[in-house]
């Protein structure tokens, strides 16, 4: 069994950010932000809260910190990745390279990490890869071996292939249409490849519907899986209450706590999945 530990995590911090670099990759976009302060602070499953100006948004919108670079010439900056299907996460899209962009971050818990070496089993759900990255990068330097599982609708919502093959031993892809990889969702190839693996520990973000069918696969093999929720987390400090997630504690009762402070990482075995809305739903890697 894995043993895990709370990584540190400082405060966060509110900082102009210049966009560095903006590109699209596939069906998404990927941003790279000078944030140093931010930089110094994060740690993977953590995210940042982005000002956005588009028409009737008040509020910040959160993004999963998908890279740190701190060395050599790109030293201090961070990479967020994103889907741009409303207005806010529109405008941003559009933002130049050179702009700056009002950031908070990073916020939120980040995934526990082993005290020894292990076999790691990440699993990214559409552009919820993008965290795994980070991680990855952090496991690696840790000696883990890590594994990855890559899921989407099509081939066009993988989201950087090249580098899922960079960091890990072995990635298998997996697309609802069959147009990359295996034809199926990341649950379907999770339960071999943890067995074959020799797996100590599931890391995953992705859809909560996702997350739930991975949790359970996780239980029943007897393997810690910790997850990052997505869900909109609407002020990023805890204040409005709309990002809770059921969790249950040691004694047997649940209890909401809110993913933008108490999360967005949990223990997939602590969280009451019966008292989500996806509950009675199937799993989905998009």
């Amino acid at each position: 069994m894995a043993r895990l530990v709370e990584g540190r995590a400082d405060g966060p911090v509110r900082t102009e950010c210049e966009v560095l670099m903006r590109r699209r990759s596939g069906s998404y976009w990927s941003m790279t932000l000078s944030a140093r302060e931010i930089a110094e602070r994060a740690r993977p499953g953590q995210f940042v809260e982005v000002a956005v100006e588009a028409r009737d948004t008040l509020l910040r919108r959160p993004f999963s910190i998908a890279r740190v670079s701190s060395q050599g010439p790109s030293a201090g900056t961070i990479e967020i990745v994103f889907d741009a299907h409303g207005p806010g996460t529109r405008w941003l899209a559009d933002v130049a390279e050179r702009d700056a962009v009002d950031v908070v971050g990073p916020l939120g818990s980040a995934f526990p990490m082993p005290q020894h070496p292990v076999a790691a089993l990440l699993i990214g759900g559409g552009y919820g890869v993008a965290p795994m990255f980070f991680l990855g990068d952090q496991l690696t330097r840790a000696n883990c071996r890590v594994d990855m599982i890559v899921g989407a609708a099509s081939a066009d919502r993988i989201h950087d292939a090249i580098e899922s093959k960079r960091m890990s031993a072995s990635v298998t892809f997996t697309t609802e249409d069959g147009s990359m990889g295996q034809q199926g969702r990341v649950t379907d190839v999770m339960p071999d490849l943890l067995t074959s693996n020799g797996t100590d520990v599931v890391y995953a973000c992705g859809p909560n519907p996702m997350l739930k069918a991975v949790a359970e696969i996780a239980r029943e093999h007897k393997v810690p899986c910790l997850v990052a929720v997505e869900e909109y987390m609407a002020c990023g400090i805890g204040a409005c209450w709309t990002c809770v997630m059921p969790i249950r504690g040691k004694d047997g009762h649940v209890r909401n706590k809110r993913s933008c402070v108490d999360g967005p990482v949990f223990n997939g075995a602590r969280i009451a999945w019966e008292h989500t809305r996806w509950g009675v739903q199937g799993a989905a890697d998009e």
